[in-house]
This record gives structure tokens, C-alpha cells and sequence, in this order.
């Protein structure tokens, strides 16, 4: 690090970094193959407050911000965990814990922010259908006003974690597409309890066979008419557009930190690797072959990591930050994607040995150039936003 992060978010990565550090390779190798989540890091992460770092200390955390939920995100993935870290703070801490604690109620915010905060609720986030992809004007699950509820029907694709989620932050059309006007308006996010929905058969779902990323399940998500409080609004009705930006922003962010950690961590293991090989008499490290790629690498996870802090300080003080967001995750996932791809061919043939983490990772990080965003899109929105091109879509 060549500045210092503020005492609070310097205390985080410290205490994170000491959680991960127990947990070795094998152990994320292990969690990946059998398709497990890293309960023993989760726990531990519930118990040191690690994970509710963003909700107010009036509801049981610890009343800090993104900056410090990107800082703890960033260390974990660093300290071992790479890809599978995430999810770890996607999942809960944000899509969660950071939208109800900007955008709940006060009903909300005492009936989950301190189940969160304790590690008895989890939470998941759904918003991609399969005929809508990365346009979110065009989603279609629809969301009708029946009395005190609301009644869902529709279908949502590539949603991480509800097979463990106790609720699932939904993003709805209470106005149709092509009625809206403007298209932004229409939107409602809902709350909904996923136990309950499964028990009466409205929610049901499929987990999709995926390349990587194992430790945590991605499904199709079937809902036929799940009923939702109407007290279990997030933000307005019809209004919803301003909390969804709310949460995507963010995740970009914390993909973004994501990616710094995990490229951190994969040029760690390239560089002990290149310095340790020595087939030829000197270790290959030595060759400027080997090094000047990796030297590049960590130039670009440096500047990625600046972006990425730049990104979480503005949204925390309320700031625009979509630009900035957007910029964090488009570099860190590229430095993580090239951290990764120059890990393998150091590595040489061993890096196609599941004996090494290498091929894991190297496999994960490919994922991290399409989500939460496609990087096209990415650079359509700096091209259009940042240097005033026309818009492309």
C-alpha cells in the first residue's frame, strides 16, 4: 500500500487478513470442488462484525460504509479466498445490509438489519431474466397490487445464493416497459421471504451447471404468483429505479474490489512460483520474460485499487459515482483477468494440474469480464457519459 487508508478501513483489512490467513489453498480448493460454502469463514467473519461493517451501529453493526466493505472484500479475496470472496460480501453485506440501511424504512431497518448484523438473516439479490440480459428496462417480471400485497409472476436467471437466502431483494415492473414514461419509471423492489414462498410452491428453482465459482450456487428463479407484503417496499412504488442503482452501483464497486484482491492474490502465488523455478540454473523470475509482464500487472491492480476506493468515497458521501463504479470494475477485472492469465503461463504446464490453485483461478477470473456487467456495455457508458459520444444502444 503506498498511502494510508483511513484508521477504521486500515483496522478491517487487518482483521480480515487475519481470518483469511488461516485458511489455505486446499482448504478454497476443497470448498470449490464439493460445491460447498465457506461455512468456517463466513462464521468467522459473523462473529468479528466483519460482514455488517455498512449497517448503523443502532441496528447492531458497525456503522461504516462501501469504503470499508470494499477494504474487507478486497483483503479476504487477497488473503486467499480469491473469487469465491465476492460472493461473501455480496450476497449479505450489500444487496442486503447496505440497501436496507440507505433505502428500508424504519419497520425494515429494526425487523432485519439486526438479524443480519447477528448472521441470522441472509439475502440475495435477483434482477437478470433470461429475455432481458444486461437491459434492465426490459425486465418483465411483474409485480400486481392485490390489497395490503403484491402478487409476482415471472422468471429471473444467474441468481447467486437463494438456496440459502432467508430473503431475496426482487427487482419488479409495477408499470409495464412499454407503458412507462419514461422508461425508468415503473420499478418497484420487493422483499421476499423465500422460505415462505418455497413452503406454498409460488418460488421454485434450478441451479445452472457453471464453470467456476463453485462455492456458491447460480439458479433459475421461477416465480407464479409469490405474495409480498406491500409493507415489504423498498424505497417507492413505482419509484424503484433510484434503489436499483443504489445496488448496482455498489456491486460494481465491490466486483471491482474483488478483482484487485483476487488479481493480488494470483500474482502473489506467480511471483513465489517464478522466483522458487529454477530449471535452467537461475530461477525464471529472473528473466525479464517472466518479470515484466508481472511488474505491468501489479501497476494495473494498483491504479484499479485507487479507482475502486475513489468509487466507494464518493457513493458513501452520496456523490455520483456511476462513472467512476464503472471505470473500477472495467480495470480491475481486466488486471485480475491478465494477473490470472500471466499466473498460468508462468506456471507452465503445472498451471493445468488441479494440484495447483492456478487453473481455479485462472478459470474464475475469466467470469469477472461479463459480470456484474459486461465490460462492452462498460465502455459504451464511459464512451457516452465521459467523452460525449453518441449513445450506441
Amino acid at each position: 500500500m503506498d498511502f494510508d487508508l483511513p484508521e477504521d478501513a486500515a483496522a478491517v483489512r487487518e482483521g480480515v487478513l487475519a481470518i483469511a490467513g488461516k485458511y489455505d489453498q486446499e482448504y478454497w480448493s476443497r470448498c470449490d470442488a464439493e460445491k460447498r460454502w465457506p461455512e468456517e469463514v463466513w462464521r468467522e467473519l459473523v462473529q468479528g462484525g466483519w460482514h455488517s461493517l455498512a449497517i448503523p451501529e443502532e441496528h447492531g453493526g458497525a456503522g461504516q460504509g462501501l469504503l470499508e466493505l470494499a477494504v474487507a472484500l478486497e483483503a479476504l479475496a487477497e488473503g486467499g479466498a480469491g473469487g469465491a470472496a465476492s460472493f461473501m460480501y455480496l450476497l449479505t453485506p450489500a444487496f442486503g445490509g447496505l440497501t436496507i440501511a440507505r433505502h428500508g424504512t424504519e419497520e425494515q431497518k429494526r425487523a432485519f438489519l439486526p438479524g443480519i448484523a447477528a448472521g441470522e438473516i441472509e439475502t440475495c439479490f435477483a434482477i437478470t431474466e433470461p429475455d432481458a440480459g444486461s437491459n434492465a428496462m426490459n425486465i418483465s417480471t411483474q409485480a400486481r397490487r392485490d390489497g395490503d400485497e403484491f402478487v409476482v409472476t415471472g422468471q429471473k436467471i444467474w441468481i447467486s445464493g437463494v438456496e440459502r437466502a432467508d430473503h431475496l431483494v426482487l427487482v419488479t415492473r409495477t408499470i409495464p416497459a412499454t407503458e412507462a414514461k419514461p422508461r425508468t419509471n415503473g420499478f418497484t423492489v420487493l422483499l421476499v421471504d423465500v422460505a415462505r414462498a418455497v413452503a406454498d410452491g409460488t418460488l421454485t428453482y434450478r441451479p445452472i451447471p457453471k464453470l467456476g465459482t463453485n462455492t456458491v450456487a447460480s439458479s433459475m428463479v421461477f416465480l407464479d404468483g409469490v405474495r409480498v407484503p406491500a409493507n415489504r417496499v423498498l424505497g417507492e412504488v413505482d419509484r424503484g429505479f433510484a434503489v436499483l442503482w443504489d445496488i448496482l452501483n455498489p456491486e460494481r464497486i465491490l466486483a471491482a474490489a474483488g478483482g484487485v484482491g483476487s488479481g493480488g492474490l494470483v500474482l502473489r502465488i506467480a511471483c513465489d512460483y517464478a522466483a522458487g523455478r529454477a530449471p535452467f540454473g537461475k530461477p525464471i523470475g529472473a528473466n525479464q520474460g517472466i518479470a515484466f509482464p508481472l511488474a505491468r500487472i501489479k501497476a494495473q491492480l494498483e491504479l484499479a485499487r485507487l479507482m475502486t476506493y475513489k468509487a466507494a468515497w464518493l457513493w458513501d458521501r452520496g456523490r455520483p459515482c456511476g462513472s467512476e463504479a464503472n471505470i473500477a470494475k472495467l480495470t480491475a477485472a481486466d488486471a485480475a483477468w491478465q494477473a490470472a492469465d500471466r499466473a498460468f503461463q508462468t506456471h507452465g504446464g503445472m498451471a493445468y494440474s488441479l494440484e495447483y490453485p492456478v487453473a481455479r483461478m485462472f478459470r474464475d477470473a475469466r467470469i469477472a469480464k461479463n459480470i456484474p456487467v459486461a465490460e462492452e456495455l462498460v465502455l459504451a457508458h464511459i464512451a457516452q457519459h465521459e467523452l460525449g459520444l453518441p449513445r450506441s444502444y
